[in-house]
């Protein structure tokens, strides 16, 4: 027999997950999302979020309530009688009376290896920091900020280049299987949960801006993972001095190289960059309004020649 399921999701991240439920034949019976925010080229459009959009193709009815203090929010909620409710990068956390709203409770699929990177952005914390694997874990949710016991995992291995972007691509297509997966074995009543060890609690919070700059007097192994784990969004940058600006360049690839020099210097004319110690290879970059070039294309327009101090 099929669930009905109640989905709760927002980005991109999450229109997998939704997707293949439906397809494993189970009755999604409403979807719950972030509310339209302000879009577009000049901000002023309302748009609806990648998980809005897909559950109207699917003809799925939508939800997008602020919080759920209002009661009525909360009745409306508890009135689809759902088996379950589904979690995948919602975009809020969730009070008790919708934790405890379906007939099993809330599963949350979790892009680290719990608890390891709990929060906002564990898939860029997770490079950043150079870790070398990762995973999606299906969870059962609980009050607290991601400690709730878990049910499922999958590894997932981080190669040494592997960017923010290519990780979520993975990440959000394993998480998929994993949770129609999951359901299956919940709907027959085989899914053990196992509390998460109480040591290695790190929290992955949210990307700030004000961390984004690229220090190159830090060791270029360092370098290289906040600049892939910041890529392609929000991007890490330098500046450079040209005659008569300082303009500022994104950095969206990188891999390590030999050399060494002055931190911050252009070794050779294939963008090898002096780091605190060691050095690493600018290879894709992006000028503000412009678009994503490799090294050598991005060269032709803005010559770097060795020497060359980037800040």
């Amino acid at each position: 027999m099929a669930l009905r399921i109640i989905f709760m999701g927002t980005p991109e991240f999450s229109v997998p997950t939704l997707r293949a439920l439906k397809d494993a034949g189970h009755d999604i019976v409403a979807v719950y999302s972030q509310p339209p925010r302000p879009g577009g080229r000049r901000g002023l459009d309302l748009q609806k979020s990648p998980v809005h959009q897909a559950a109207e193709l699917l003809g799925i009815p939508v939800f997008t309530p602020l919080n759920f203090k209002d009661e009525a929010d909360r009745e409306q909620f508890r009135s689809f009688t759902a088996d379950v409710a589904v979690v995948v990068a919602y975009g809020l956390l969730l009070p008790e009376a919708i934790l405890n709203g379906t007939r099993l409770g809330c599963y949350n699929g979790h892009a680290s290896l719990l608890p390891r990177w709990r929060g906002a952005a564990p898939i860029q914390r997770a490079i950043m920091a150079g870790d070398r694997k990762t995973g999606m874990m299906v969870m059962k949710m609980e009050k607290g900020l991601d400690t709730g016991p878990v049910a499922l995992t999958r590894e997932v291995e981080i190669g040494e280049n592997t960017t923010a972007g290519e990780l979520h691509d993975q990440l959000m297509l394993v998480g998929a299987r994993a949770m129609v997966e999951a359901m299956q074995r919940l709907e027959e009543g085989d899914l053990p949960l196992t509390s998460q060890p109480e040591e290695g609690v790190l929290y992955a919070s949210k990307i700030d801006k004000n961390e984004t700059r690229i220090d190159f007097s830090r060791p270029a192994r360092e370098v290289h993972n906040h600049i892939r784990g910041l890529s392609p969004f929000p991007g890490a940058w330098f500046e450079v001095e040209f005659t008569d600006r300082p303009e500022r360049i994104k950095v969206l690839s990188s891999e390590l190289a030999e050399g060494q020099g002055a931190a911050g210097a252009v070794l050779d004319e294939r963008l090898a960059i002096a780091c605190g110690s060691g050095a690493l290879r600018l290879t894709r970059l992006q000028k503000a309004g412009g678009r994503p070039l490799a090294a050598a294309d991005f060269l032709r327009g803005t010559p770097l020649p060795a020497g060359t101090r980037l800040g």
